[in-house]
């Protein structure tokens, strides 16, 4: 049922609307890096579109951490996804030069090499859970950062995959430090994510007026 709620992080302990309100109020950082990258984006239309989405993924998320319900489950993370979409095409094409048509491929392709890697460290680290998945991207990130390794996109894709790793790690310990720190640190993993997704906005904004 997609009204079905449940309680996925340390902070929430029942289901009241602000039970989470570190995490809720957190995914503010997801808009204010939308607005701060809005302006590099002009001219740039999947730059800009993805500025759109990664305000949008401050609504999902918030959306999640209030509602706690499937249906808003699914608003948080398929804002994700899109945005993943949106970015993968768009370094394809514009960062490795690919018509745009091969480009396009790769998002087919992105589904099961996601579910590959998943079940790959899953058997590597049990218990990663989703995030084996979110590990895929920031492989998939670091695999572009190396082959454009002696460019400033490179470098700066490297970055972002460390960003995420970062993040990721703030994600995971969640649950382990609930008894000690009652708030948890998925809230880092917005801070973080916020960062990284606007970084990321930066080097793609950044090398196409760099090629132009």
């Amino acid at each position: 049922m997609l009204s079905e709620q449940v309680i996925a992080y340390c902070e929430r302990t029942d289901f009241a609307y602000w039970s989470e309100p570190v995490n809720a109020v957190t995914n503010a950082a997801f808009v204010i890096a939308a607005a701060v990258v809005w302006r590099q984006t002009a001219g740039l239309p999947l730059a800009r579109a993805m500025a759109v989405v990664l305000a949008v993924i401050g609504l999902g998320s918030f959306l999640w951490h209030t509602h706690a319900t499937r249906w808003a489950g699914l608003a948080d993370v398929l804002p994700i996804l899109g945005f993943i979409l949106l970015y993968l095409f768009a370094a394809t094409r514009d960062f490795l030069m690919i018509p745009a048509r091969w480009a396009a491929l790769a998002l087919g392709l992105f589904l099961p090499y996601t579910v590959l890697f998943s079940w790959a460290s899953g058997q590597l680290v049990p218990g990663l859970g989703a995030n084996a998945a979110y590990f895929s991207v920031a492989a998939l990130i670091a695999a572009y950062g190396l082959w454009l390794r002696r460019t400033a996109t490179g470098q700066g894709l490297l970055i972002g995959a460390g960003i995420l790793c970062v993040s990721l790690g703030f994600r995971m310990a969640d649950d382990a430090v609930c008894a000690v720190f009652p708030i948890g640190t998925h809230f880092m993993w917005h801070l973080l994510n916020a960062l990284m997704l606007g970084w990321m906005i930066h080097v793609y904004c950044r090398h196409m007026r760099a090629v132009k």
